[in-house]
């Protein structure tokens, strides 16, 4: 019998193309090559998808993002054919349809908030993570603080600064912000990696932040600064009836003198640290645990997510951001908190695939 053939989609138009990348890596390095046929597709940040060498290493080198080359010369299939390595923007690559489930390791507009998985659910094809809905409002975080407030969960406060208000109306947006309090953390609503994130202290900041936020989306965040202890949960997906499991908390630390836990902090040697577990009493561990998975059963959330709280030093969890396809590399947060809950990273992998290749095409 033939091997279950897996796409690994990487790469996309939109500022975490380098993060996609270097997720990817690893991922293309993890899967069990005796199990499954692995087909490695990029898409370029101008939208040109192509086929892309599987055994290349994605990684920060000198300082420099790894990126999607479209210059390469015709690559080859693992089972020997040949291949076209460009397309057009836009266009499709035939390989996509052919595969048994794809693994989207994908991040922010354009990927993980629902239109690769619209594609895929159009062309009946498995896929690796959560369905539209729930990737489109993981991504949207105004929207996802919605429903996650609806569902009883914590959340802080925050005020939506739509691209229109701010150019019409921008008196009344500047009063509900100083509602929230001095200093605020202004972010676009649909953007992860940290990417257009920073730290207002009075208004003249405020107004910088939210023109830096609206380079990256026109709809911007800007939510109370909250005290507290950074404390992420990873959830799983159940293989069987199971509920989903969530891992043991781990606290980040960022490291070097940031304000916030940015780009550089995620991504750069020796910028964050990870404690886990996180030194929390036991009780409030059991209680993130749980909040973590009620967030990611009222998304609806497939295959893995990553849930972000803040424990304040009066006790208190807020509840930050679910992010349904977190950063995945061996050494991201998520994959690291599994492995100390006794799963390997090629473990995860093997998890998420299973999962996909389980989850019959279409409604659900």
């Amino acid at each position: 019998m033939s091997k279950p053939r897996v796409a690994v989609v990487f790469g996309g138009r939109n500022s975490e193309h380098a993060v996609s990348l270097m997720g990817a890596g690893s991922v293309l390095e993890a899967i069990d090559r005796s199990k499954y046929e692995v087909v490695p597709i990029g898409i370029a940040q101008d939208g040109r998808w192509v086929l892309a060498a599987g055994d290349q290493r994605y990684a920060i080198e000198d300082g420099k993002l790894p990126v999607v080359d479209t210059s390469g010369a015709e690559l080859a299939l693992p089972s020997g054919e040949a291949a076209l390595v460009a397309y057009e923007p836009g266009s499709i690559p035939v390989e996509l349809g052919t595969v048994d489930v794809v693994f989207p390791v994908m991040h922010g507009p354009f990927a993980e908030d629902g239109t690769i998985q619209g594609l895929l659910e159009m062309a009946g094809v498995r896929y690796v993570g959560s369905g539209v809905l729930a990737s489109a409002v993981g991504m949207d975080k105004a929207y996802m603080k919605a429903i996650l407030a609806a569902a009883g969960l914590p959340v802080g406060p925050y005020v939506v600064v739509r691209e229109r208000d701010w150019r019409l109306d921008r008196d009344r947006v500047v009063k509900e912000v100083e509602q929230l309090g001095w200093p605020v953390f202004v972010k676009p609503a649909r953007a992860g990696s940290s990417q257009g994130i920073s730290k207002a202290h009075d208004l003249a900041s405020l107004e910088t932040a939210v023109e830096f936020a609206q380079a990256h989306d026109p709809k911007v965040l800007v939510e109370a600064a909250i005290v507290g202890r950074e404390i992420e949960c990873a959830v799983l997906e159940s293989l069987g009836d199971e509920p989903p499991a969530a891992s043991t908390p781990g606290e980040v630390l960022v490291e070097g003198g940031q304000e916030f836990f940015d780009f550089e902090a995620k991504y750069y040697p020796d910028q964050m640290s990870l404690t886990v577990p996180a030194d929390i009493p036991a009780e409030t561990a059991e209680e993130l645990r749980a909040m973590a998975v009620r967030a990611f059963e009222a998304l609806g959330c497939e295959g893995l997510s990553r849930v972000d709280f803040f424990y304040t030093p009066d006790g208190r969890i807020v509840l930050n951001e679910i992010n349904t396809m977190p950063g995945f590399t061996s050494l991201s947060v998520a994959p690291q908190l599994w492995a100390a809950s006794g799963l390997t990273y090629a473990q995860l992998v093997e998890r998420l695939i299973q999962l996909a290749l389980g989850r019959k095409a279409g409604l659900r």
